[in-house]
């Protein structure tokens, strides 16, 4: 019995052993980012940025794998039930808050089945309007639309949010306003520049090119201040107090990550945040990086905005396609 004792302890012995040298020596194989999107959108484009320097800073590869499919939840299930040795990573972004107020069954919990690492960049979204409507403010669509109510708007889609944050001001400001979703930001803009529909909320990068071109004029960005992209442009806050929307992006772990590991993925990502070439690449597409960003910050983020969501989507009566 005693000597059964002896090898059952001494397995024990080299099994952590071997997962605390493994911990140490992380990554010694190539690492997989999950991207619950097709390739070439925003998202895509951060997750790319990022696997570069990881690569470069991590003497190991880290690349991209991109996993579409119902409103990202394909890619965010994969990563949910993949092993938590830190060699599938994933991107979480603003729908992965949206969609638990949506769906009643999800195939995986945002919070209990993974494990939060850190935000890496923050956006917003923005007003746009073809220049024929009157409007050139928050203050005056409101007012515009108080007397001419049932306008119909543009978004990127039911239950995106671009579409939550405009049913967000409809809400607090009591105006009357028609949903119009598209699929994707790419015919929503061609809408609105061909005036097939007067006005909408949109990402702020892809609405940029047109906005500079004056085949869109912008009437507000809805993050908490100003963009420095148009630090002219209002926000919605400052017309609706309190009201506000963000595009953000942060890096998950399937749950049950060794702290060692996370500790390591959050100093380096941290470290490529604050990397000046980064922060340049991330402003052309309209965001800020997240800077020194902890993965508490994180938790108490993704618990606020869960919070948020729910008592807009049952009292504006939002359904998922």
């Amino acid at each position: 019995m005693k000597i059964f004792i002896r090898i059952i302890f001494s397995l024990v012995i080299v099994f952590y052993s071997l997962i605390v040298l493994a911990q140490r020596d992380y990554p010694s194989r190539p690492v997989t980012i999950v991207v619950p999107f097709a390739s070439g959108g925003v998202t895509d484009v951060v997750a790319r940025l990022y696997a570069q320097h990881l690569t470069k800073r991590m003497d190991s590869t880290f690349y991209v794998e991109n996993k579409p499919g119902a409103g990202g939840t394909v890619g965010t299930d994969y990563v949910a039930r993949a092993t938590p040795d830190g060699y599938t990573l994933g991107i979480f972004l603003d729908s992965n808050t949206i969609a638990p107020a949506l769906y009643a069954n999800l195939g995986s919990d945002p919070i209990k089945d993974f494990t939060l690492i850190t935000m890496i960049a923050e956006g917003q979204h923005i007003i746009v309007a073809n220049p024929s409507f009157p409007p050139n403010t928050l203050k005056e669509l409101i007012d515009y639309i108080k007397s001419k109510p049932g306008e119909p708007y543009a978004s990127t889609g039911q239950g995106t949010a671009q579409h939550l944050g405009m049913e967000l001001i409809k809400l607090k400001s009591g105006i009357d306003i028609t949903h119009v979703p598209y699929k994707g930001g790419g015919q929503a803009i061609t809408d609105l520049v061909g005036g097939q529909v007067k006005f909408g909320m949109l990402g702020l990068a892809p609405s940029l090119p047109y906005i500079k071109s004056g085949k869109l004029k912008a009437i507000a960005v809805t993050g908490q201040k100003r963009s420095n992209l148009l630090p002219n442009t209002p926000t919605v806050s400052e017309t609706l107090p309190g009201v506000y929307t963000l595009q953000w992006f942060g890096v998950v772990a399937p749950a049950g990550l060794s702290m060692q590991i996370q500790q390591k993925l959050l100093q380096e990502i941290n470290a490529i945040s604050k990397e000046p070439e980064v922060r340049q690449r991330l402003a052309n597409i309209g965001l800020d990086a997240s800077l020194n960003t902890s993965s508490a910050d994180f938790y108490s983020f993704m618990l606020k905005d869960l919070a948020k969501w729910p008592p807009l989507v049952k009292a504006a009566g939002i359904k998922p396609e």
